[in-house]
C-alpha cells in the first residue's frame, strides 16, 4: 500500500469519525440515539454508510476519485450548512485525539506486520469510541466525586431544584431574579440541566458565598432526574408543569411523570411545591400549585393575576408575556414566599422581572414587531404566542417548525390554530411539513428546507407594520 492510499484512508477514517462525534454530540452522547433515533437517518447513509461500503468495492483509484471530488466536497459543505455544527469541546478534542493515535497505531501495525491487504475502517471507530467512553466514565466519577465534596461544604445554602416538561428554565431564571433582590443566589447557566452539566457547574463555577442554589433537572430516560436529585439533595422542590414534552424517550405519560416525581427522593427535602398536572397523594411537605390562581388580565404589556400566599389573596403583576406563565410566577412566588421574602418584596421584584431570552421576548426592530419564543416548544406555550399574535391588529406572520418531540396530535391542534392568526406562515424544517400541508390550504404557506434561507424570505415577503412570531425553533439536524 503506498502513501496515497494510507494518506486516503486516514483522511476517510478522520471524516467518519468527525461525523460520528458531531451526531454523538447532538444526541447527549448516547449511541442508541444516533442510530435508532436519528431524525435524518439519510445522512447515515451519504456520509457514513456510502464511503464506507465504496472503500471496499470499489478500486482504489475509482474509490479516490469518488472521495475526494464527491465525497469530502459534500462533506464539507454539509457542515458548512449545519445551524449547530460539532463545538469543540474538552470531551470532543479527546474523542479526536484518540482516534488521531489509534489510527496511526494501526497504520503503523499494518506496515510494521505486512499482514494486512486493507486497513479496517470501522476498527478504529469502534475502539476510539470505547476507549473514549470508557475515559468519560472514570473522568466522570471522578468530577462527581469532587462536585460532591465541594457541595458538601455549603452548610448553609438552600438549593432548589426544578424539573417540568416545560417551563422550567423559565422558572429558575424568574426565581432567580426574584431571589436575588434579597440574598445573594445563584442559578446553573443557560438550559444547564443534565448531571454532566450541573458537575461541571458546581466544581467550576458555583460562587462560595451562595445562600440560594438554583438548579434545573432534565431527564430523557427513567432515573436522569433521581440521580441529580440524590446529588443535591435539594430542600425544596418544584415539579412544574408535566405534559407529553419527549414522549419518544418515555413512550407513555405515566412514565414521564414517574420521572419528574424523582425529583421528591432528596434525603433533605423541606418542601415540593408540585403543579396540578402530577397526580400525587397528599404530604403534609407537598404543596399543590396553582390551585388559587385567578388570571385577571394577559397582553402585550403582561399579566395581571390574584393568588392566595399565607392565607391571603394576593394581586400580582409581572411584564412578562403568556398568561401560561402566572403557572411558572406562582411556583416562584410560593418558593420566595417559602424562603422568608415578604408580599411586599416579591411584589416589587415580579414588577421588575426582565424577559427570558427567546421566550415570548417581545423586539421592535425595523418598524416590525418581533414576538421571539423561539426556545417555546410545547403546545400551551405555542398557543399562547398564536393567542398574543391574533391581539396584533395589523399583518401577521409566523415561522416554526412545528413542536418537536411530541405527538401528532399536538402539531394537528397547532396547525389549525395558526391557520386561524396568521396571514403569512413560513415552516422550517421537514419534521412536521405533511401535517401542515394537510391542514392549512387557505393562507400562504412557504416551506424552507435550509434555515439560512429565512433572513431573504423575512425581508421580501414582510413589511414595515407586520407582526412576526418566531414560534419554537429545531437544529437542521431535527
Amino acid at each position: 500500500m503506498d502513501i496515497f492510499q494510507i494518506f486516503t484512508y486516514f483522511i476517510l477514517v478522520l471524516s467518519l469519525g468527525w461525523y460520528l462525534i458531531t451526531n454523538l454530540q447532538w444526541y447527549n452522547y448516547q449511541i442508541e440515539r444516533v442510530i435508532l433515533k436519528h431524525h435524518k437517518p439519510h445522512w447515515h447513509i451519504l456520509y457514513f454508510a456510502t464511503p464506507f461500503v465504496l472503500y471496499y468495492l470499489l478500486d482504489f483509484t475509482y474509490f479516490a476519485i469518488y472521495f475526494y471530488l464527491l465525497y469530502l466536497t459534500s462533506f464539507v459543505l454539509w457542515n458548512k450548512r449545519l445551524d449547530r455544527p460539532l463545538v469543540l469541546t474538552k470531551r470532543v478534542l479527546r474523542f479526536l485525539a484518540i482516534l488521531f493515535v489509534v489510527t496511526i497505531c494501526l497504520i503503523v501495525l499494518c506496515l510494521a506486520t505486512q499482514g494486512c491487504s486493507n486497513h479496517g475502517v470501522v476498527l478504529p471507530l469502534i475502539l476510539t469510541y470505547i476507549i473514549s467512553f470508557a475515559l468519560e466514565k472514570v473522568m466522570f466519577l471522578s468530577f462527581k466525586d469532587k462536585a460532591k465534596k465541594r457541595l458538601q461544604t455549603f452548610k448553609d445554602t438552600k438549593i432548589v431544584a426544578i424539573t417540568a416538561s416545560f417551563g422550567k428554565t423559565s422558572i429558575k431564571n424568574y426565581l432567580n431574579q426574584v431571589l436575588s433582590k434579597k440574598y445573594i443566589t445563584y442559578m446553573t447557566p443557560r438550559s444547564v440541566n443534565t448531571m454532566a452539566g450541573i458537575l461541571k457547574d458546581v466544581n467550576d463555577d458555583l460562587p462560595l458565598d451562595t445562600q440560594v442554589y438554583i438548579a434545573e433537572a432534565g431527564a430523557r430516560a427513567k432515573g436522569d432526574i433521581d440521580e441529580i436529585t440524590r446529588f443535591l439533595e435539594p430542600q425544596i422542590a418544584v415539579i412544574g408543569s408535566v405534559g407529553e414534552q419527549h414522549i419518544e424517550y418515555f413512550k407513555t405519560l405515566d412514565n414521564i411523570i414517574y420521572t419528574k416525581m424523582e425529583l421528591l427522593n432528596s434525603p433533605r427535602l423541606q418542601v415540593g411545591f408540585v403543579h396540578e398536572s402530577v397526580p400525587i397523594l397528599d404530604y403534609p411537605n407537598i404543596r399543590k400549585f396553582p390551585d388559587s390562581l385567578h388570571i385577571t388580565m394577559s397582553n402585550l404589556d403582561g399579566i395581571w393575576f390574584d393568588l392566595e400566599v399565607g392565607g391571603n389573596i394576593e394581586h400580582f403583576y409581572a411584564p412578562i408575556l403568556g398568561s401560561f406563565n402566572a403557572i411558572n410566577l406562582t411556583a416562584v412566588i410560593l418558593v420566595a414566599y417559602e424562603l422568608g421574602m415578604s408580599i411586599d418584596e416579591i411584589k416589587l421584584s415580579l414588577s421588575e422581572l426582565k424577559p427570558v431570552s427567546h421566550r415570548l421576548e417581545l423586539i421592535k426592530a425595523g418598524g416590525k414587531i418581533i414576538l421571539d419564543d423561539s426556545f417555546n416548544g410545547n403546545l400551551d406555550g405555542m398557543l399562547e404566542g398564536v393567542n398574543l399574535a391574533s391581539t396584533h391588529n395589523g399583518r401577521k406572520v409566523i415561522v416554526t417548525p412545528g413542536i418537536v418531540e411530541s405527538t401528532e396530535a399536538a402539531n394537528i391542534v397547532l396547525a389549525k390554530a395558526i391557520e386561524k392568526v396568521f396571514d403569512l406562515i413560513i415552516i422550517t424544517g421537514d419534521l412536521n411539513k405533511k401535517i401542515f400541508e394537510k391542514e392549512i390550504k387557505a393562507k400562504q404557506v412557504i416551506f424552507l428546507k435550509n434555515k439560512k434561507e429565512l433572513e431573504s424570505t423575512l425581508a421580501e415577503y414582510t413589511h414595515i407594520g407586520d407582526l412576526i412570531l418566531f414560534a419554537n425553533d429545531a437544529p437542521n439536524f431535527i
